[in-house]
């Protein structure tokens, strides 16, 4: 081969990968990949060479920008019979060629645990002077949905309209919501409003049949992730009833509290009645006489004997009057409150009436005639 076609199959080389002059890329494989997160992808990258080719064989795996501006990013190399694979710090461990030896012919990269941000454009370059060949891959790495949460909103009763929701945190879009039934005949209600990129069922003047349980799938192109929800339709409550029993309540209530408020105040009424009738009886017993009182009177009594045996027919009408006038006093103040009998006047030594403070009197004796002696 002269160096003008040497010059001319390294310039085919570089603009198609693999020429019939050189080395060519002979993978075939799809160069757009879809692959989940937390997965492992395999790039093809194989190759063959050719007679010409008998350079030193150098294999490097880069990261296209997405803006012409910058600079490419080189993930892996394998240069001088030994590879390199700790270039590209976010893949750092997760990155290797798949071939334990890839002067065989296997250039193709493998990366483990996939991740949003590995997303992009990634070229294979093989180069042995004066082959080169080279191959792009457009790697997406989508998330797949997160396990959904459902629930059912708005009043789950006979005429009314209630919604069933269904949303995933996580995952590529676009991601899409599928409702379904999976007990009784398993198809939605006839009046069921399904919105598969909302994720919500809106079942419209709900009836006791639409009653059971709902499955809700979240899906996207790597993956699906269900959720279950349990419907009950009932009929709604008696109002009219409740309204009856609230009311017949509060009477009851009143009714309680009139009998305790009525009992409190009748005990009141009762226990004031009988401190009354108490206070009463206290006042209709008559204060007993005083012991000196009573040995005055008979004092007084004697001397009033004492006198009328002395006096004369002529002096006696003037006693009767001054008897009558002392009367009065005696009459109106020693007169007990009740109409009680008074006790009769008991009989006491000298000595106690002397201590009960009584003045002793000396009562002067009479004969049969009357006359003091």
């Amino acid at each position: 081969m002269d160096l003008s076609t040497t010059c001319l199959c390294l310039i085919y080389g570089i603009l198609l990968a693999g020429s019939a002059c050189g080395l060519q890329i002979t993978s075939t494989g799809p160069t757009t990949i879809e692959k989940a997160s937390g997965e492992t992808v395999k790039l093809d990258c194989e190759f063959s060479l050719a007679t010409d080719d008998s350079g030193p064989l150098d294999i490097d795996w880069s990261l296209q920008p997405s803006d012409n501006q910058k600079e490419e990013k080189v993930v892996i190399v394998y240069s001088g019979d030994r590879a390199f694979e700790h270039y590209y710090e976010p893949l750092k461990g997760r990155v290797h060629f798949n071939s334990p030896d890839p002067k065989t012919g296997d250039a193709s990269m493998n990366i483990m645990g996939l991740k949003a941000t590995d997303t992009g454009t990634y070229q294979c370059k093989v180069k042995k002077v004066p082959g080169i060949g080279s191959r792009k891959f457009l790697l997406t790495v989508m998330v797949r949905p997160s396990k959904p949460r459902c629930h059912a909103e708005g009043q789950t009763q006979v005429g009314k309209d209630m919604m069933l929701r269904c949303s995933s945190v996580e995952g590529t879009q676009p991601l899409q919501y599928i409702w379904e039934r999976t007990t009784g005949n398993k198809l939605l209600p006839p009046l069921a409003i399904l919105d598969s990129v909302g994720g919500t069922l809106t079942l419209k003047n709900a009836t006791e049949v639409a009653s059971g349980t709902y499955r809700c799938l979240a899906k996207n192109r790597v993956g699906t992730e269900e959720c279950m929800v349990v419907v009950n339709v009932t009929q709604p409550p008696n109002t009219a009833g409740v309204i009856a029993a609230a009311v017949i309540s509060v009477l009851l209530l009143l009714i309680l509290l009139a009998l305790i408020v009525f009992c409190c105040c009748r005990a009141r009424q009762k226990k004031k009645y009988e401190k009354e009738i108490a206070y009463e009886i206290r006042e209709d017993v008559p204060p007993p006489k005083s012991r000196v009182s009573t040995a005055r009177s008979f004092t007084s009594v004697g001397s009033q004997r004492s006198s009328l045996g002395s006096m004369s027919p002529s002096n006696l009408h003037e006693y009767t009057k001054k008897s009558e006038y002392d009367k009065i006093p005696s009459e109106e103040y020693e007169r007990p409150p009740s109409h009680a009998p008074i006790p009769p006047p008991s009989r006491m030594a000298g000595p106690n009436l002397s201590r009960m403070g009584a003045i002793p009197v000396m009562i002067p004796a009479q004969n049969r005639d009357g006359s003091i002696v």
